[in-house]
């Protein structure tokens, strides 16, 4: 009878225990605040919120765009954002004094994944057709010290014009500097994939690509240190998701909904164009890394070019002095 009595009442402390713990609502994802400039390069983000990996691993990824690389930084700072996404020269200018805007706080940002090697086109007006038309004419970038200004101005020199031969115009970031080159503004500009198709659509000129000055680590995945370290599952849970929407972009049963990602997400873009796009973002060469891991020596190209232009000068030419591997092994153990 005893025995009974016990198998009963055990029973019902589990019974007791199920409808607890269905009771138990699931903890809602963490929110990280993102901010990158509008482009193509987005599109894993794009794929993960659609498909859910961010919600899956823990967080849930609030996307907003900057209007330059100053403001993106600074929002940094003054905590209206989490994470960035954007040139890994803007990283380093910060970290080393050589930005244009100032910060309140000792600059401590790190990358923790890196996204492409730049995307970067020279797109001339279609009046201009060559470097040496450009002669005496205006070339925008978005700052003149950060972002790729410096990438401009080394292939403005690797063909035949000297730095003064041209000049130099602050603009914004890429969405900005497509709108203004449209508008008859500048003469030329550095553009990021889509928008130098957009343009050579509308009978622009690309003149070359950043391709020919070897890797080069475009897009980087920004935080403050300080806040990665206090958020430390957060910033796990946003590069398991990346990663995942890097992985889904490019399997081919899914290139139709990538490409509608960019026609909904981007201004101009249409089918065609879309096709174009993918083409160049997915593409085995040269496309978005397949692997979220920052690429060193594309970094110590972007350090090279800043030692070469950047003022105060300053010789750089460590990149993992700007780069914490520590979320990303955690992330992928395995890899």
């Amino acid at each position: 009878m005893n025995i009974r009595l016990i198998g009963a009442w055990l029973a019902a402390l589990c019974v007791i225990a199920g409808a607890a713990n269905a009771q138990t609502p699931p903890r809602p994802p963490t929110p990280v605040r993102v901010i990158s400039f509008d482009g193509g390069w987005n599109l894993p983000v794009w794929a993960a919120q659609r498909q859910g990996f961010f919600e899956a691993n823990g967080v849930s990824v609030q996307l907003s765009y900057t209007p330059s690389s100053g403001f993106l930084i600074a929002s940094l700072f003054d905590g209206r954002q989490d994470l960035a996404l954007a040139l890994m020269d803007n990283l380093i200018a910060y970290q080393e004094g050589q930005s244009e805007v100032k910060i309140s706080e000792p600059a401590d940002l790190v990358a923790i994944l890196g996204g492409d090697g730049g995307f970067l086109s020279v797109v001339s007006a279609p009046g201009v057709k060559s470097f040496a038309e450009l002669k005496g004419k205006t070339l925008s970038v978005d700052a003149l010290t950060t972002g790729a200004a410096f990438v401009l101005r080394e292939l403005v020199a690797k063909n035949g014009l000297a730095d003064d031969d041209v000049s130099y115009a602050r603009a914004g970031g890429t969405a900005n500097r497509y709108a203004d080159l449209l508008a008859g503004k500048h003469d030329a500009t550095l553009l990021r994939t889509p928008f130098e198709l957009l343009a050579q659509n509308r009978g622009f000129h690309i003149l070359a690509s950043a391709e020919t000055l070897g890797p080069y680590q475009g897009t980087a995945g920004l935080v403050r240190r300080s806040w990665a370290q206090a958020h430390e599952a957060a910033v796990v849970g946003f590069l398991r998701g990346y990663q995942a929407g890097v992985d889904w972009v490019y399997q081919p049963a899914n290139r139709e909904v990538v490409e509608a990602l960019l026609i909904a997400n981007i201004r101009d873009m249409t089918p065609a164009l879309a096709r174009q796009s993918c083409d160049l973002l997915l593409a085995p060469r040269g496309g978005l890394y397949r692997d979220a891991r920052p690429d060193l020596a594309g970094i110590g190209t972007v350090l090279a070019l800043r030692s070469k232009y950047a003022v105060p000068a300053k010789t750089l030419s460590d990149p993992t002095r700007y780069v914490d591997l520590t979320f990303y092994d955690k992330a992928f153990p395995s890899r």
